[in-house]
């Protein structure tokens, strides 16, 4: 969820230096003042944004919090800031939800509807479960600077009231305390809150959202450990006609490709325990640029995760302007059976099929050494979805790039049973080392039939292979739009059906 604890005081000093006062600066469509700027993925008019929080639908609107520092670019004091969507795709910035007080900074957290009235705010409450962050010197060195609190809303996010009785659950002498996502537990008639707490996750339970009681711990000596443990989410999926639980956990850094990334566990979940069907994580998304990435609550059986699009490795110092952070388009979840073992499916939510507008459209065509879709790709802006089917498929890239040369290169490596994309050539790179990379990610399937869908906006790449089995994210900084695409091999390859659509969000 929030940057490592050695970053703390550096980030909060300079956003002091480096910040800028106005809190609703006018977004810039100029392609001079905002070249990376998307189109159709949320961003903050201004300034600085990471984690999406209390994510949760009511009464035909999504809404979407997300930490925000108000006056800088850079990570700051925390707040939450809030938008707005009938689909996801369309956002309407709020005014800011919670401010920092008196016990610290608005960290990460969840909503939920408290339908019941089970803590006495109301029916149908807006809840808000969320990390304060003690600022104070004195509690960070004793390790009692995380504690966690309630804000409640009874109009449906526009104002809120904290609680008077904050923190509801307090620090047992953890440095790492925070980020809970709440659920209500049906079978037990308990809400659950999962906590990232360390090197793992801790299960708590409660009648009322106001007192919390332990039940388990889980991972301490299972998953990838490579750093601390963020952002979690315990959620139930249907496959097959049974009930599984997925847990997601973010590490910072640890990632497959470097950096930030999230891990996921599928288990089962009684309302004390988790029990995981394997020891080892899965990876939900091999790229760099998907971090801290929960679900909306109150969808019904219907899972929908939004993630922050960029990684701790580089945050701070993308070349935007104005504004830092976006979020992934949304993407739906759920369960597939691949040999003995269940893994995750994530794929753009259906609402994203209003926007597309086919452009090129072909069933079976070869590909001899090119096929060059640039005529299409140029008036599209840099903004586009490319799907593209093959049988008995050999290597091949998509070479995406601009009239300066610059380019990005996706593609599958049939040696290797893999997927990749490579940055290493897609512009303004000179930001951060370990930016300029080819990342890889293991196919999950042996049959010889690929399909992959790129979804493509000015600065960003979201790869879903295998219809969402494996996923990657990766943003990039061209100085111009993309305007080629050429689909290569070296070997033959049949396409069974190439299309590439224009994603028009007017």
């Amino acid at each position: 969820m929030e940057i490592k604890r050695n970053l703390y005081f550096g980030l909060l000093i300079a956003s002091f230096f480096y910040g800028c006062t106005s809190t609703r600066m006018v977004h810039q469509k100029s392609a001079d003042t905002e070249p990376y700027r998307p189109e159709y993925h949320f961003t903050p008019k201004a300034h600085w944004m990471n984690d999406p929080n209390g994510m949760v639908y009511l009464n035909g609107k999504y809404h979407l919090f997300f930490q925000y520092n108000p006056d800088s670019t850079i990570w700051g004091p925390m707040h939450w800031a809030h938008a707005t969507s009938k689909d996801m795709i369309h956002w309407e910035e709020q005014p800011i939800a919670l401010y920092p007080d008196s016990l610290g900074t608005i960290f990460s957290g969840s909503a939920v509807i408290d339908k019941d009235n089970t803590a006495g705010f109301g029916k149908n409450a807006m809840v808000a479960i969320f990390t304060h962050h003690n600022k104070k010197i004195e509690d960070q060195k004793t390790g009692l600077h995380q504690y966690q609190s309630l804000a409640y809303s009874l109009d449906e996010g526009k104002t809120w009231t904290k609680y008077k009785g904050n923190p509801v659950l307090p620090n047992p002498g953890i440095w790492d305390f925070r980020d809970p996502k709440v659920m209500w537990h049906a079978a037990t008639g308990k809400w659950i809150m999962t906590l990232a707490t360390k090197d793992r996750i801790t299960f708590y339970s409660s009648p009322n959202l106001k007192k919390w009681t332990k039940e388990s711990e889980f991972g301490e000596k299972l998953g990838a450990h490579g750093g601390v443990w963020e952002c979690p989410d315990l959620f139930p999926l249907e496959f097959n006609g049974k009930t599984h639980w997925v847990l997601l956990v973010s590490i910072n850094p640890g990632g497959p490709n470097g950096g930030s990334a999230t891990q996921y566990f599928t288990g089962n979940f009684d309302g004390k325990t988790f029990k995981p069907d394997a020891e080892k994580q899965k990876w939900m998304d091999y790229g760099t640029d998907n971090y801290a990435g929960v679900t909306f609550s109150n969808t019904g059986t219907r899972k929908i995760l939004m993630g922050w699009m960029n990684n701790w490795n580089y945050a701070n110092v993308v070349p935007t302007k104005a504004w830092r952070g976006a979020m992934t388009i949304p993407r739906e979840l759920s369960l597939e059976n691949v040999g003995d073992e269940l893994y995750l499916r994530s794929v753009p939510v259906k609402e994203i099929l209003p926007l597309l507008k086919p452009v090129y459209k072909k069933g079976m065509v070869t590909i001899d050494q090119e096929i060059d879709l640039s005529a299409y790709a140029r008036p599209l802006d840099g903004k586009f979805k490319l799907d593209i089917s093959l049988e008995n498929a050999s290597d091949f890239n998509v070479v995406l790039s601009n009239v300066s040369g610059q380019k990005l290169i996706i593609g599958y490596d049939k040696k290797n049973n893999s997927y990749f994309i490579d940055r290493t050539l897609s512009g303004e790179t000179s930001f951060e080392k370990g930016f300029a990379k080819k990342h890889i990610a293991p196919r999950l399937l042996a049959n010889k039939e690929i399909h992959i869908s790129l979804i493509l906006d000015v600065a960003s790449i979201e790869l879903f292979a295998d219809n969402g089995l494996t996923v990657m994210t990766d943003i990039f900084f061209p100085d111009s739009a993309i305007n080629t695409i050429k689909i290569q091999s070296k070997a033959v390859n049949k396409l069974t059906s190439l299309s590439l659509s224009k994603i028009d969000k007017k």
